[in-house]
């Protein structure tokens, strides 16, 4: 009886294998987080930000409007179904959610704890209101530009315009679409 060949596996190659200081590092992560990784390092830079794969629910639009003065009789007639994906969100891919921090834009109903709706996919525009990178930092403020100059705005007296000098860095993450503020805890 022949005696079965043996392969080995391994050992020295040459030219393979990670280099020294190359700066790689392998990572664990669950499977289920896969897609959304690979999703990310296909994409270009700063282009893109991931959204796991979300269900919408569609909840009772009732056609009664409700009065913010004196009450009125009730109605109950559902007028549609609606799920907030489809009412907030305009560009699924594009999009994201950052928590507003400070008072600097109360003016414009953005309040401390309030979820942003915040949109990559328009171009930002004069007047909108965007989140904004200056120097490292994030922020939300509106965006204005005139005569071919750029400032971000504060929607409170007490703060004081962004103006860019030379050398300055500013990097526009997206347009403010929506402000969602929870008034129960």
């Amino acid at each position: 009886m022949e005696k079965p060949t043996r392969f080995t596996h391994g050992g020295e190659r040459p030219g393979a294998g990670r280099k020294p200081g190359d700066g790689s590092k392998v990572i664990r992560i669950p499977n289920r987080f896969v897609p959304s990784v690979e999703s990310l390092l296909a994409a270009p830079l700063g282009a893109y930000v991931p959204n796991p794969k979300v269900t919408s629910q569609k909840l009772p639009l009732f056609s009664h409007r409700v009065k913010a003065g004196f009450p009125s009789p009730a109605d109950d007639y559902i007028e549609a179904w609606l799920s907030l994906d489809d009412l907030l969100i305009e560009h699924k891919e594009a999009t994201f959610f950052v928590t507003a921090s400070g008072d600097s834009m109360t003016g414009a109903g953005i309040q401390e704890g309030n979820l942003l709706v915040v949109d990559r996919a328009p171009e930002p525009r004069n007047g909108d209101i965007v989140i904004a990178v200056i120097d490292g930092e994030l922020t939300v403020k509106r965006l204005e530009k005139r005569r071919g100059k750029i400032r971000l705005l504060a929607e409170n007296p007490a703060y004081a315009p962004i103006e860019f000098k030379d050398g300055q860095e500013l990097t526009i993450w997206g347009v403010v679409t929506s402000v969602i503020q929870k008034i129960k805890r």
